[in-house]
């Protein structure tokens, strides 16, 4: 459950203006309920709007429900009853109760969350497509059926405030919030919806019930569906179960009155490795008619060939970038500059004043401006390559924009002109009319007042059982397991010069997506004193080719519309129609980077400044005490780089490290989309056949490791109001020894499924210690590991110590429960559709598949195993691998408790 703020920026970046695209929509009649192309969408006689989408690229299905109230409807003093009421969303509702939603989620083996914005609250799942009966029972019954009571608000309101208590830790996040209370002084914008403590102690079930009941009607929701399912018989799905439904009063939107502010300054530290001056702008809603000019002036000013992003490039300043946070009504426009540990921000905040200016004098690139229109052009035929995607740009179009379709968005934006563009950025980028923050790293900071003792205690702990029976309706859809459909037929080649290429076609739009890797270690192939030659090389691919500068390079991928980047992990994704042009500047850059001494010393610089405050951040001190308590003292992967390794590179050394790291034969490329496998084979020989290894392949595969000893290291951190803890254990095995799958099983038992796993249960739900406990495992080809980590108040840890140490004594000494086991197979097994249902995800994992040396069907081998392991299997696993007394241990917090 999130709230949507740019610390983090999760439904920002996706939401955000422009920055997620449409889906095409052919010549809907509007609210018609008659299919037209793939688009069916109605509106019940309730008010419920409907939009079902047809997507056969994967046999699954995506559910979002929004109900138009955020953090703006709330009540005046109680800025987090939004967020509060999307947590009882998921405890009981008449017919199905918390414990109940948790299993079947697991069982489906979908994946369902919330989040709350200022204007709105949505709810989403992604499932097999064999479910949708199931989401859809589940969304009616919560529609008009949560039951709101005492008891669950009771437990659920100290989960909220451990929530709470992990965001305020942020300095940034407080220091947004605190710029928004001044721009949107006076509204409801100005208090964040996630809430505090003292709004959530005075929240009542009274409280609650009232704003459900106000907000909560059908009449005030949409319904977006997008999947591999029949519309027509979708609707008729829909109408049966949320038809019923009475329509409700629903009060009026209070307008939005802005007042006039003073220009300030909000100054504080971060943990954070590096700083930020940021300054934070009003900019227009997106159901303003500015909307469309503001999403390409921030696409001019995020572009690489932008004399913003140009701060950066020519190492004025350490990185640069715009961001959005949107409202319906409003929004916050965030113009930012890093800066390194030690450095002046007047420096930083000189340089973004000048490009501000610059742009209100001068006005924006129409060339840019084209760029920028033609990307989101591009993007908008990209998002059809995801149903959550497309299912996104739908809710997003109707429920913030206020608009009737994605493609109604998408024709705002082409209609921007340049004059359009320089009038929105004069009149909403004056000096006079923003908040400035200055975020300045140092790691002995101070915890933010009223933080201390925020959850914590025993009070959302319960008794929820899990292997509840499941209501009729569940129960029936997921009693039978079977194999899912594979969908996937990759064409896999070696071309002359060593390159893997695999190739899948996929029809869903006119785009091909491109990723490459190649195989390498730098902890193992930097030479010795060299640490961070592989990070700075890297850093060094934006600057273009031999044959084309930085600039020209960046305007060749403009003009194409496409989006590029270089490295041992390379990309493309451009429109299928410039596939030939794509693949030619992929290849110059990759084959053939400029590699400029100013480049050189811009980027060494800011390596350098970057890891001075990395060292001696929390987190980087958090993971590098957990990799020292699990490798052995010398092991290539505690090689680090610091600023003095890396101020005595070359530009020859990395010249040098590239020519022995890169090799045609450690490479593998996937090309998935809008072209054939000889199509592909014949681009990928004709930019990169040419590219030939020199001498023997390096060793790129590390040592296998031995059991670590125990170990417990405290790192401090003075902005923490809560303890973060992991633990970890070396695995005496690799990924292609078949006891993993007894071990993966076993391990969505123990910690691996959410809600439904043991350590959840046993942690928050029963006893309230921490607002979530997880176990995870990692099998690479020579080294594996096996983790837990929990956060919690100082004075909980070795009480969850104890019950983690108890757990794991549990899946050694006794084999798990017939209903467990179904469990963690119904999970492993349903998930497989999910886990390659957009193209992005298809080539992720035929790339990653390939290099690790697994077979392009991976999924499906490891259903067979997990269909056939017996509970003993899994026992005997975790017996044999696990060895609790040997966790290497780290905390890191405010005054952790002894060990």
């Amino acid at each position: 459950m999130t709230i949507n703020k740019l610390k983090p920026l999760a439904w920002s970046l996706m939401l955000g203006l422009g920055l997620l695209a449409g889906h095409a929509v052919a010549a809907t009649t509007p609210e018609s309920g008659v299919p037209s192309g793939n688009v069916l969408r109605t509106t019940l006689d309730n008010g419920l709007r409907v939009v079902i989408v047809h997507d056969s690229l994967a046999p699954m299905v995506t559910t979002q429900i929004t109900y138009l109230a955020g953090g703006y409807q709330t009540p005046k003093g109680f800025p987090g009853t939004a967020h509060a009421l999307e947590h009882m969303m998921f405890r009981d509702s008449k017919g199905l109760s918390g414990a109940q939603l948790n299993e079947m989620t697991g069982k489906m083996g979908g994946d369902n969350n919330a989040f709350t914005t200022n204007d709105a609250t949505q709810y989403y799942f992604v499932a097999p497509a064999a479910y949708l009966d199931v989401l859809l029972h589940i969304e009616a019954s919560r529609m008009r059926g949560a039951e709101l009571g005492p008891k669950d608000w009771g437990l659920e309101k100290g989960a909220i405030e451990q929530e709470v208590s992990r965001d305020i830790s942020d300095p940034g996040f407080l220091a947004f919030e605190k710029a928004e209370g001044i721009l949107y002084a006076g509204t409801g914008y100005a208090a964040d919806p996630l809430g505090t403590r003292p709004s959530f102690d005075k929240t009542t079930p009274s409280t609650l019930q009232k704003f459900y009941n106000d907000w909560y009607q059908p009449n005030n929701a949409i319904l977006v569906i997008v999947g591999d399912v029949d519309p027509a018989a979708t609707l008729k799905q829909v109408k049966q179960l949320f038809g019923g439904i009475a329509k409700g009063d629903v009060p009026a939107h209070a307008p939005v009155k802005l007042t006039p502010f003073k220009a300030q300054t909000i100054r504080s530290t971060t943990p954070d490795a590096t700083g930020t001056v940021q300054f934070l702008y009003r900019t227009p809603g997106m159901k303003s008619a500015d909307a469309a000019a503001t999403t390409v002036l921030m696409d001019v000013l995020n572009n690489a060939r932008s004399p913003l992003l140009a701060l950066a490039v020519q190492g004025k300043v350490l990185s640069a970038e715009v961001q959005v946070q949107p409202f319906s009504y409003g929004g916050v426009g965030v113009i930012e500059a890093g800066f390194g540990k030690g450095a002046d921000p007047k420096q930083a905040q000189a340089e973004l004043d000048g490009v501000i200016q610059h742009v209100l004098k001068d006005g924006v690139s129409a060339d840019l401006v084209d760029a920028a229109k033609r990307a989101e052009q591009a993007q908008f035929e990209f998002s059809k390559n995801s149903a959550v995607s497309v299912a996104s740009s739908w809710s997003q179009a109707l429920a913030w924009q206020g608009l009737n379709s994605p493609e109604e968005a998408e024709q705002q934006i082409q209609a921007v002109t340049v004059d359009e563009v320089n009038r929105v950025a004069r009149e909403y980028l004056k000096p006079d009319q923003r908040v400035t923050v200055v975020l300045t790293p140092d790691p002995n900071g101070k915890r933010p007042p009223n933080s201390n003792g925020f959850g914590g205690s025993e009070s959302f702990g319960g008794n929820d059982k899990l292997d509840v029976p499941l209501p009729t309706w569940a129960a029936q859809a997921l009693a039978r397991l079977e194999m899912p459909h594979w969908t996937l037929h990759p064409t896999s080649m070696q071309l002359d010069n060593g390159i893997t290429l695999i190739v899948q076609p996929e029809s869903v739009s006119k785009t091909v997506t491109v990723v490459g890797h190649v195989d390498h270690d730098d902890k193992l192939q930097e030479p010795k004193g060299q640490d961070g030659v592989g990070k700075l090389l890297t850093s060094l691919f934006d600057y273009g080719s031999t044959s084309l500068d930085r600039n020209a390079f960046h305007k060749a991928l403009d003009a194409i519309a496409a989006s590029e980047t270089g490295g041992t992990d390379f990309s493309l994704a451009v429109p299928s129609a410039h596939f030939d042009e794509g693949m030619r500047l992929l290849a110059d850059n990759e084959l053939h980077p400029a590699l400029p001494q100013q480049a050189f010393d811009v980027q060494q610089k800011t390596l350098a400044r970057t890891l001075a405050g990395e060292l001696q951040s929390p987190q980087y001190k958090m993971m590098r005490a957990l990799f020292k308590g699990l490798y052995p003292a010398r092991d290539p992967a505690l090689r680090e780089a610091t600023p003095q390794t890396v101020g005595k590179l070359t530009l020859g050394d990395v010249k040098q490290y590239r020519d022995s790291a890169y090799r045609p034969d450690l490479t593998t490329i996937v090309v998935v989309g809008d072209v054939t496998p000889d199509q592909a084979k014949a681009t990928v020989e004709k930019y990169f056949g040419g590219w030939k290894a020199a001498g023997a392949k390096p060793d790129v595969i590390p040592e296998p490791l031995p059991l670590n000893p125990p170990s417990y290291v405290v790192v401090p951190n003075a902005y923490a109001s809560q303890d973060q803890v992991l633990m970890g254990q070396t695995l005496d095995m690799n990924l292609h020894n078949p006891d993993r799958y007894a071990l993966e099983l076993g391990n969505d038992v123990l910690g691996g499924n959410g809600f439904a796993s043991r350590l959840m249960v046993d942690i928050r739900v029963r006893h309230g210690f921490a607002y979530g406990a997880s176990s995870g495992m990692n099998f690479e080809r020579s080294r594996s590991l096996f983790y837990v980590q929990y956060g919690s108040d100082p004075a909980k840890v070795a009480p969850v110590d104890a019950l983690v140490m108890k757990n794991l004594k549990a899946m050694q000494d006794t084999a798990v429960t017939a209903p467990e086991l179904t469990n963690a197979r119904q999970y492993q097994i349903r998930s497989i559709p999910v886990q390659v249902s957009s193209v992005n995800r298809i080539a992720r994992a035929l790339l990653s598949w390939s290099w690790h040396g697994e077979p392009l069907d991976q999924p499906m081998v490891a259903a067979k195993y997990y269909l056939n392991l017996t509970s003993s299997e899994v026992q005997a696993a975790f017996k044999k691998y696990l060895k609790p007394q040997h966790l290497a241990q780290v905390v890191q917090g405010p005054a952790p408790a002894k060990h």
